[in-house]
């Protein structure tokens, strides 16, 4: 434990002086031996340190000359801004804007850079397949019955002993499952809420739990962002009198991928507990990191069951197969009593076929593939937005997810980018979406789950000069 320690701090501390300037391309770092020495630690953790900031792709290694720093083109481009919503409650849902994006979704011949899922070319489909047709025999009646109301045996169980990879000591009763994340979230504000209570979300937020507070009647109070560590701890200080629950994406949230230090998601728990207010923690982005350390929940430091942790496999799997799960805490009874009334079962197909694909441990060798070929998405789309898009972008730095938040000049309006670059077969996610206040105009998400190819840079130099001529 103390060599984990170590080698997180040492990397971490070096991280930062990479992406503050103050280490630069082309600067060689100290060898394995000089790390040794410098911080009394063994030749392995000196290793794991260096292996840690090449996953990050801070650093590159010359075959006997050493490592050295990478050339990091975004460093030019600056953070986007802390967000700065309105503290009173707004209502301004972008009804028409929504119905534009979310319309194009499936659609073959447009380049989706607005849908935050997984491409099916980075997913393992054909061993999927396999699983379905091996659940369709296994299944009791083949699938057709219903199965129990917590759900699956098998996914709760392996649900619960992948708790220990984030902090967490689930046990398979601790969980419930769910169709999909937004499933899960749905429980949690009708157990946890009623008609004209108001709910505390970062800002951006993703448009759909956006949505689905305002369908239940729920006001909506955005919070202060910030790009890198999530959400500011003394704007939610200042308004937790005012809230009934919160919902927070802790983990490489959309849009922004920010992801909360340890010590922040411990003193967002205890705030909220010393209040008794609920605390919805969305983690559907948590297995997506970058690095070889995956984040803890802030499930990890609640001792009181007062954070309900959602997540799903629709991100890292299988998006149609519709896979989500909850742990509860002291909510459990409610959250079944929930399922029970919308839903009597989960869907037994989907949910014992990744049940399976869990159990014979492809799912962390897909994981280490799929989180490979994101973080070279990512490194490629920085690139193009380096060199294509105007010089005064703005760029977020997420260290896992699916997302990179862009803000640009106050000129260009994104609203009108997307109905400009839609002609060109492009479709964007404005940043309009991810508010229900006049904000976030002149920003946009871009998914990086595409499969990368040629014609992927491509679109992205031509989305860079539109946007150009928007100025």
């Amino acid at each position: 434990m103390k060599d984990d320690f170590l080698y997180l701090e040492i990397s971490k501390n070096i991280a930062g002086l990479i992406r503050d300037g103050v280490l630069k391309a082309g600067d060689r770092l100290p060898s394995v031996r000089m790390l040794c020495q410098e911080h009394s630690i063994s030749m392995n953790t000196a290793k794991r340190v260096f292996l840690e900031l090449e996953a990050q792709s801070l650093i590159s290694s010359k075959p006997q000359s050493g490592y050295f720093v990478s050339h990091l083109p975004y460093q030019r481009l600056a953070l986007p801004a802390v967000s700065k919503p309105s503290p009173r409650l707004n209502n301004k849902e972008p009804r028409e804007l929504l119905g534009k994006v979310y319309v194009n979704t499936g659609k073959k011949d447009l380049m989706l850079f607005s849908v935050g899922a997984p491409s099916g070319q980075l997913l393992p489909l054909a061993k999927l397949n396999k699983e379905l047709m091996y659940a369709t025999r296994e299944v009791a009646a083949s699938g057709t019955g219903y199965e129990q109301l917590q759900g699956n045996e098998d996914l709760l169980r392996l649900i619960a002993a992948r708790s220990l990879s984030w902090g967490g000591r689930l046990r398979e009763d601790d969980v419930i499952t769910t169709a999909g994340g937004m499933n899960a979230l749905s429980f949690c504000m009708m157990a946890l809420a009623k008609p004209g209570d108001t709910i505390a979300m970062e800002s951006p937020c993703y448009p759909g739990s956006l949505q689905l507070a305002k369908s239940l009647g729920l006001k909506v109070l955005e919070l202060p962002t910030h790009p890198v560590t999530g959400v500011e701890i003394e704007a939610l200080k200042k308004v937790v009198h005012k809230i009934n629950l919160c919902l927070l994406v802790p983990n490489f949230n959309t849009p922004l991928g920010s992801c909360m230090p340890e010590e922040n998601k411990k003193e967002v728990v205890a705030l909220l507990t010393k209040h008794n207010i609920p605390l919805i923690e969305d983690d559907i982005y948590g297995d997506l990191y970058f690095g070889t350390q995956r984040p803890k929940c802030c499930k990890a430091f609640d001792t009181e069951g007062n954070v309900l942790l959602c997540s799903s496999f629709s991100k890292t799997l299988a998006p149609g197969y519709r896979v989500g799960w909850v742990a509860p805490g002291k909510y459990k009874e409610q959250i079944l009593q929930l399922k029970l009334v919308h839903a009597i079962s989960s869907p037994a197909i989907t949910h014992a076929a990744v049940a399976n694909f869990l159990k014979s441990g492809r799912y962390e060798h897909h994981l280490r593939k799929l989180r490979s070929a994101l973080q070279q998405n990512y490194l490629h789309y920085i690139d193009a937005i380096a060199e294509y898009f105007p010089e005064d972008t703005k760029l977020s730095r997420p260290q896992g997810g699916l997302a990179l938040w862009v803000e640009f000049n106050k000129k260009v309006n994104t609203s009108e980018l997307f109905d400009i670059a839609m002609k060109h077969k492009i479709s964007i996610a404005p940043g309009r979406m991810f508010t229900l206040q006049d904000q976030f105009e002149n920003c946009m998400r871009l998914s990086t789950g595409l499969y990368w190819h040629e014609d992927v840079g491509l679109k992205l130099k031509q989305l860079g000069r539109l946007v150009t001529s928007m100025l």
